[in-house]
Formats: C-alpha cells, structure tokens, sequence
C-alpha cells in the first residue's frame, strides 16, 4: 500500500500550462523537426506525452488518426491541434505556425545560395550524410508509432497488407485510406474489441507515462465543444482568408501571372497531399517542371534534397519550388531578385498550408466528441495502423535511393550504408537526440566526400 501511495504521489497530474511555455515548445519543436512526418510525429509523442504527459497517449493518438484522415502535413496539423486543444484558437495557429516558420526561413536562405551562386558542393556533402541519418529516424519512427498503434494481430494484418499495396501493387493512398476505415467499420461491429484505440488492451498501457495534464477522461475544454455556430465562422474565415489574397494578385497582376497562378497551383496541390508529401511530389513535379517550367528536372531533385534535410513538413519543398520560379523570372526586376524568391515563397507557404489550419480548427470540436463512439474511432484506429505500413513504404524508399544511389543494377554505397547504421545505433542503443544525430551524420559526410573528391 505504501509502495502505492507514493507511486501515486510521483506521478500526480503536471500543473496546467501556460500560453508561452507552449510556445517556446513549439518553436523548439521547429527547429529540430528533422525526419519528415514520422519523425516529426514521433518527436511530438516524446515531448506531449511522454516527457511533459501534458496529453494522454490515447488522446493523442485520436487527434492523430483524424490527422491521417486530411490532406496536407499531418504533423503540422497535429501540432495545430495539440495547440488548440491546449490554448483555443490562437494556440492552435501559433502551434502550427511556428512548426512552419523555422522551415521556411532556412529553405529560403538555402535556396537564394543555392540558385545565386550555384556552389552546392558544401551543401552535397553535408547530405551525403543526412541522408542516411534521415532513413534511420523514419525507421525509428515507425518502429515508435507501430509498437503503439500495431496491437494485435488485427493491427498488423492492416498494416501489412497497406505496406503490399502501396510497395508492390503501387495502390494510390486514398483508395488505401478508404480501405482501412472500411476494414475499420465493418470490423469495428463485428470485433469490437480489436479495432478500439490500444487494439483492445486495457487503458493501463496508455497510462505507462503517469497521468496527463490533458487525460482520457478529462472533460473536453468548453471551447473544443462542436457548435454549428463556431463551425461556420470558421468555414467563413477560411474562405476570406483564400478569397482576398488571391482576388489581390489577381486584381493586381492578373490570372495567369506567374504569383497568381503559383497561388491556384499550390492551393490544388494542398488538396491532395494525401499520404504526405511524396503522394503529391509527382503532381507538383509534373506542374512546376513540366507545364509552367518554373524550374528544371534537376533543380526539382535538388529542392528534394535540400527539403529533406530542412526542419518541417517535407511539402514545405514549395517554398523552394517558388523561390526558384520568381528568381529567375525576375519577377520584381533584376534589382530584386532575393525579395521576388521570397515573396513567391511566403505566398506559397500561405495557399499550401491554409486548409490545414481550417480542416483542424473546424473539425477540432467533432472528434474531440467522438472518443467514445467506437463507430467513428474504428475506422480511425484502422487507418493509422495502414499509416504505419505506409511510412514503412517511405523508410523502403529512403534507404533504396541512399544505398543504391544508380539503382539495383549499380553499385551498393557501403559507406552511406555505414552511417545509416550508425545513426540507427545512437538513435536506438544510445537513444541520442535526432538533431544530435543529424548534425553529427552531416559532418561525418562532409568528410568523407571531401576526402574522395
């Protein structure tokens, strides 16, 4: 008893949280999101629900499924809503936001050098040895995230069978989304038990961490209640929020300018990141390179390298994409050039991830009324279980394109090789930090291309 009383005593529920200690766990959150969504996702847990338990795992993870459900960057909007849920509207912008700006800042930096003066040979060997680092933290990733979501057979069979469809049978993501909340629905009704959050384990799993600040039975926050009213108002600024700026451009330069157009284009693209950004880099790839040739095929795959190893949703590769574009078209004139690129890129940023801040801030209230209906967290609960096979796909792709940098036919890099298991060593052994191992793959990789050069 006593034993119990004091286990009590240690793990008492963290005092509330102010407004400005989440903001500077934000900014931090900024700053070191290297890893892509998984990583990033993974980064959140650590902090939110681990470390700080200012949310419950199983909460957590609901916000996280509704996530999966949108189109755009899910740990962006994860971040927005974890702020929102905290500190109302402006918590949940300023979450979002600053999840972005480090990101963009850098890229923009990043990509005036890269496009001004063309010397890339520093910035190569530095990704020389991101690269494999980043395949080691999507593999840390998914183990994480899976070790969580994957409970019970059921869960891995989901899984699994997403990992086959999208890796040998190239299904596209949605139809694999649309399949799991199926698979969710019917079995939610048949096997009730698989298919609630945990994957039918008792809540004591979900409580490993002590109790949380916001836990699963705390009472949902008076302004994260769903009200018709708050849902429209926030449908009606979304529209203001696209309507007005895109009216200017095109008021201002007219429909097809290259800014108006960047506008419509990035505002579709956002539309359709589902599965994250590698589902729409075809789409933009074949928009921004093949019709309005903004840029060449080879700056494209140069922008891919420098979003990869930039903190932030990896679909912040727009922002280079129109950097690229207004540079070089010199849209404002030849005197102006850097404010052009980063103009175009601020504008950018702005169409691509606006629907992510309404998709949350209006659907918020709905799912946080929605943790005990099990017709609703089924499908959700499958669906991150087909995520988990998914970004297991994307740690495929990381490490086929890092090990074999000419394909299967050419020569295997047993030196990339080298650093992705070392960075897979200190990031699960040693359990380092993924900005420690990030910075220290990067020097690594610098030396070594500067030794074969």
């Amino acid at each position: 008893m006593t034993k119990s009383l004091t286990e009590d005593v240690v793990l008492a529920a963290p005092p509330p949280v102010g407004f400005w200690e989440a903001f500077r766990l934000w900014l931090k959150l900024g700053f070191i999101g290297f890893g892509g969504p998984a990583g990033q996702i993974a980064l959140m847990h650590r902090e939110l629900v681990e470390q700080r338990r200012w949310i419950s795992e199983r909460r957590f993870l609901h916000a996280l499924n509704y996530c999966m459900l949108l189109p755009g960057p899910e740990a962006q909007q994860l971040a927005t809503y974890m702020g929102w849920l905290m500190h109302r509207t402006w918590g949940g912008i300023v979450a979002g936001t600053l999840f972005l700006l480090p990101g963009l800042g850098f890229l923009i930096l990043l990509s005036w050098l890269y496009i001004a003066y063309g010397d890339t040979a520093l910035v190569a060997g530095l990704f020389y040895g991101i690269k494999p680092a980043i395949t080691a933290v999507v593999v840390q990733a998914v183990h994480r995230i899976g070790s969580r979501a994957l409970k019970g057979g059921v869960m891995w069979a989901i899984a699994a069978a997403a990992f086959v469809a999208i890796f040998a049978l190239n299904v596209p993501f949605p139809y694999i989304v649309a399949a799991a909340a199926l698979t969710g629905y019917i079995g939610g009704r048949i096997t009730p038990d698989k298919f609630r959050t945990g994957g039918g384990h008792s809540s004591s799993a979900d409580k490993s961490y002590g109790p949380a600040l916001i836990d699963d039975d705390t009472p949902t926050p008076e302004h994260a209640r769903f009200r018709w009213t708050g849902l429209l108002r926030v449908a009606i600024a979304g529209v203001l929020l696209w309507l007005i700026p895109m009216a200017l451009l095109t008021a201002g330069y007219g429909w097809n300018h290259t800014l108006t157009q960047m506008g419509w284009f990035f505002t579709k693209a956002a539309l359709l990141t589902f599965g994250g950004a590698y589902a729409v880099l075809p789409y933009i790839y074949q928009g921004a390179v093949g019709h309005y040739a903004w840029l060449t095929p080879t700056q494209m795959i140069d922008g891919l390298a420098l979003g990869e190893a930039n903190p932030g949703p990896l679909i912040m590769v727009v922002a280079f994409v129109a950097f690229v574009g207004a540079y070089v078209q010199a849209l404002f004139g030849p005197d102006m050039l850097f404010v052009a690129g980063a103009v175009a890129a601020a504008l950018v940023t702005w169409f691509t991830f606006l629907p992510s801040f309404i998709f949350i801030l209006a659907g918020g209230p709905l799912v946080e009324s929605t943790h005990d209906k099990l017709h609703f967290t089924a499908p959700l609960t499958a669906i991150t279980a087909a995520v988990v096979g998914v970004i297991l796909n994307l740690a495929v792709f990381f490490a086929y394109h890092v090990l074999w940098p000419e394909g299967l036919a050419g020569r295997f890099d047993w030196m990339s090789a080298l650093i992705a298991l070392g960075a897979a060593v200190a990031l699960f052994r040693f359990k380092r930090s993924v900005i420690q191992v990030i910075a220290a793959c990067a020097v690594v990789g610098l030396i070594l291309r500067t030794l074969t050069l």
